[in-house]
């Protein structure tokens, strides 16, 4: 039987938000009224904002507050902030988890900060250098992890393998797929395809294979097809591929209405055509996954989009809720403990 933990102890960062902490405070109590197995959610924050703000929407009775009277900016340099403002929201509830006050820390604010202060304060889990940043897209099909999708840009081949291995955990755990299929991205199928820190990966895949279903090197137009469910890359292409996907759902969703409502002809169209519509935005609605955990550190946190609004909010706790409920760092050290006998085996040849 798997390992479950009861406890469910979330803090949320409500000052990094670009919606404003209303928005943040919102989605909390979407998240409390719709999912009884979140146990606590503590506030960091503003303490005077956070007590007034919780009264009036209902919620002060049902969360702890944590004050943290600093914010950081979303222009601010990483390393600077961390140094400096030791009392900001993202500070704050790092140091919750790493004192294990709290399970898990969601943020929306400033990635550069949330991803530099949690690997300073909580440090990579034992067999790892650094944590990668798994964001899940939906598709036609099917959802699928990307990883890394910013935290690292310049990876190692052997990062490149770990970074399998946490996005595959987090498939099964996450999204229930029971033997995630893991694919590199690459620029071609053949071997040799790709620069030489795609060689050594896949290599390295190669001779793990019957750790991970590890299905080979993949092109960019298979990302959305449902080609694998763990796309594997280093984070500076896997940022871009995640930024592109979301420019380039925005404009279609916006060319569509734009068309839908050109004429009214089409607009007559778009009316009888509605439960199509709805259908299509439920299936690929991004919001179902609203924060991206940050994999392979001694604690867990999870990064929201900085304009995620009150549904983003609620998922990202739901899916806060799983991570802590399945212990997903337990399996995430099973599964590097079982390669690394060989792994530097394999680096050194």
């Amino acid at each position: 039987m798997a390992h479950l933990r009861q406890k469910k102890s979330i803090a949320i960062d409500v000052m990094g938000s670009e919606n404003g902490h209303m928005e943040v405070l919102s989605g909390i109590k979407l998240a409390l009224d719709e999912y009884p197995e979140i146990d606590s959610v503590t506030l960091v924050g503003s303490e005077n904002i956070l007590r007034n703000e919780s009264k009036k929407i209902g919620i002060f009775s049902r969360v702890e507050i944590e004050d943290a009277p600093e914010v950081v900016g979303m222009d601010e340099k990483p390393l600077q902030s961390v140094k400096k403002k030791k009392k900001s929201s993202i500070m704050r509830g790092i140091e919750l988890v790493k004192s294990k006050q709290c399970d898990l820390f969601l943020s929306c604010g400033n990635t550069g900060v949330l991803m530099a202060g949690s690997t300073i304060k909580l440090r990579p889990l034992q067999l790892l250098k650094k944590p990668a940043l798994a964001s899940v897209i939906p598709t036609r099909e099917h959802h699928f992890v990307l990883i890394d999708a910013g935290a690292n840009p310049d990876s190692t081949a052997t990062q490149m393998l770990h970074n399998g291995i946490l996005g595959s955990t987090y498939a099964k755990f996450g999204l229930g797929i029971s033997n995630p299929r893991v694919g590199i991205l690459t620029i071609g199928t053949e071997k040799g395809k790709g620069n030489e820190l795609i060689s050594k990966a896949h290599e390295l895949y190669q001779n793990k294979s019957h750790h991970l279903n590890y299905i080979g090197l993949m092109e960019g137009f298979q990302v959305f097809e449902n080609h694998c469910d763990v796309v594997v890359c280093d984070g500076f292409t896997g940022n871009i591929v995640l930024k592109v996907a979301e420019g380039l759902f925005g404009m279609l969703k916006n060319y569509v209405k734009d068309e839908l409502e050109s004429t009214l002809r089409n607009r007559l169209g778009a009316f009888l055509s509605m439960p199509a519509y709805r259908n299509i935005k439920k299936r690929l609605n991004p919001e179902v996954y609203g924060g991206a955990p940050l994999m392979g550190l001694k604690g867990y946190v999870m990064k929201a989009h900085g304009s995620s609004n009150r549904n983003h909010i609620k998922n990202a706790l739901r899916i806060s809720s799983e991570v802590i409920k399945h212990d997903i760092n337990r399996h995430i050290i099973k599964e590097l403990e079982s390669i690394n006998p060989n792994l530097e085996v394999a680096q050194a040849t």
